[in-house]
């Protein structure tokens, strides 16, 4: 089941990290504790969060402001702009119309 909730979790990781960037601006090591301890995904590596912002910041979808941190460099802190809160938007009607059809199906086999 592992692989398959990674392969599952490729796919719909970028919604989630736009969702949890929404809610509040946070940093990179931030976003993958909350996506580790709050939401249940264990074995995120930091690199594919990290790789994800990165993507997400070229297509435009988040504003990123550099903040002094007690610890080495500055970080990078990410907040959800206009062209992200349409693209989460696009994600959860994509989500919705999945899980409908996909919650048909699992009550067709009962």
């Amino acid at each position: 089941m592992a692989n398959q909730m990674t392969e599952m979790l490729k796919g719909t990781l970028e919604g989630i990290v736009l969702a949890i960037v929404a809610a509040r601006p946070a940093y990179g090591y931030e976003i993958t504790v909350r996506l580790r301890e709050q939401l249940g995904f264990a074995d995120i590596a930091e690199g594919t969060v990290y790789a994800l912002l990165v993507r997400i910041e070229q297509r435009g979808f988040v504003d990123v402001e550099k903040v002094p941190s007690e610890k080495g460099p500055p970080r990078k802190v990410y907040s959800l702009n206009s062209a992200g809160r349409d693209q989460l938007g696009e994600f959860w009607r994509t989500w919705s119309f999945l899980a409908e059809r996909i919650e048909q199906l699992h009550q067709g086999e009962n």
